[in-house]
C-alpha cells in the first residue's frame, strides 16, 4: 500500500515538473511571438511611410528645353523627390509593355506627403504618351519647359554632333540638314521637335489647359526664382525655394543650385557652345517659326520674346 502511495506521488511529480516545463515554453514563445510581431510591425510601418508612388508630376518636355534644370531645381524643395533618369516609359513601348509596376519601380522613396517628379523630355513629341498618361492618372500634372523654337533646333542639333562625335561617327553640318534648295526643309526631325503648337494640340485633346503649366526656360537661365515659384505654385507646394538657393557662377555662365550648404551645377553638357549656323540661315529659321510661334502663344495665352 505504501508504496502505491510513493509511486503515486512520484508520478505527479514528474507531471508537475514536465508542465512547468511546457509553461515555459509557451511563455517564451508567446514572448518572441510579440516580439516578432512588434518587429515585423515596425517594418511594415516604415515600409508604408517610404515607398515608390507613381509621380504625381511629370516634366513632359520640351527636348533641350531646360528640363533638367527645372527638375535639379524643384528637387531643392523639401516636399520633392525625383526621378534620377529619365524613364522613356510612355514613349518606349519595349518600356511601356512592362507595365506599371515596373513604371512604380523606377521611381525614388518617398513620404505619403511628398510629391514624386519624373521628367522625359521626350515625352512631349510622342503622339501615344498623353492618353497613356491620362490612363494612369487623370489627375497628373504636368510641366511644360519652352525656350526660343530656333535656338532649342541648334542646341537639338549640337548635342547630337556632340554625340556623333564622341562615337567617331560623321555627321552632316547643321545648314545642309536645315535647307533643301534655299529652304527650310520641314522634314528635319529637330525643326519638327520645335513645332510646339502641333504637339501641344494633341495633349490638349486630352487635358484640361490648367493642369499643364508652361515654364518660360530663357527666363529660367536669367532668373530663376521667379519661374520656380510659378512652379511651387502650380504644383501646390508651400513656398520653400528662395533666391538664396541660387547663385550665378561665372566660369560656367549660368545659375548654380545651393542647398543645405553645398553647391551644385549642372553638368558639362549645359551650356555647351552651340553648333556654328551662319547668321542667314538663323534669319530664315526665325522668320519660318513667326506664324508656329504665334499659334502656340494663342493656345497658351501668353507670349515670349523668340527670334
Amino acid at each position: 500500500m505504501l508504496w502505491t502511495v510513493l509511486l503515486a506521488l512520484l508520478v505527479l511529480l514528474l507531471l508537475q515538473t514536465q508542465l512547468s516545463v511546457c509553461l515555459r515554453e509557451l511563455r517564451s514563445g508567446g514572448s518572441s511571438s510579440s516580439s516578432d510581431s512588434s518587429s515585423s510591425s515596425s517594418s511594415s510601418s516604415t515600409y508604408n511611410a517610404t515607398q515608390q508612388r507613381l509621380p504625381g508630376a511629370i516634366i513632359i518636355g520640351v527636348r533641350k528645353g531646360g528640363t533638367r534644370a527645372l527638375l535639379e531645381m524643384l528637387n531643392l524643395h523639401p516636399d520633392v523627390e525625383v526621378a534620377k533618369a529619365e524613364v522613356h516609359y510612355f514613349n518606349v513601348e519595349e518600356h511601356y509593355r512592362r507595365g506599371l509596376a515596373w513604371y512604380r519601380a523606377q521611381m525614388p522613396f518617398t513620404l505619403p506627403s511628398q510629391l514624386t517628379v519624373e521628367k522625359t523630355p521626350g515625352y512631349f513629341a510622342a503622339p501615344q504618351v498623353p492618353v497613356r498618361i491620362w490612363d494612369m492618372n487623370p489627375a497628373v500634372r504636368l510641366l511644360l519647359i519652352v525656350r526660343d523654337p530656333a535656338e532649342r533646333l541648334v542646341s537639338d542639333y549640337t548635342q547630337v554632333l556632340h554625340n556623333r562625335l564622341t562615337r567617331h561617327k560623321p555627321y552632316q553640318p547643321l545648314e545642309e540638314l536645315l535647307i533643301h534648295k534655299g529652304h527650310i526643309d520641314p522634314g528635319y526631325k529637330a525643326l519638327q521637335r520645335s513645332l510646339y503648337h502641333q504637339h501641344l494640340a494633341r495633349w490638349l485633346e486630352v487635358f484640361p489647359r490648367e493642369q499643364i503649366h508652361v515654364v518660360d526656360g530663357d527666363a529660367l537661365i536669367r532668373d530663376p526664382f521667379p519661374e520656380l515659384r510659378k512652379a511651387e505654385r502650380f504644383l501646390d507646394l508651400p513656398p520653400r525655394i528662395s533666391p538664396n538657393n541660387f547663385y550665378y557662377n561665372t566660369t560656367k555662365g549660368f545659375y548654380c543650385l545651393l542647398s543645405a550648404g553645398h553647391d551644385k551645377c549642372l553638368d558639362e553638357s549645359k551650356g555647351r557652345p552651340h553648333a556654328p549656323l551662319s547668321t542667314q540661315a538663323f534669319k530664315k529659321l526665325c522668320r519660318y517659326f513667326r506664324k508656329p510661334n504665334k499659334l502656340f502663344f494663342e493656345m497658351v495665352g501668353r507670349s515670349f520674346s523668340w527670334c
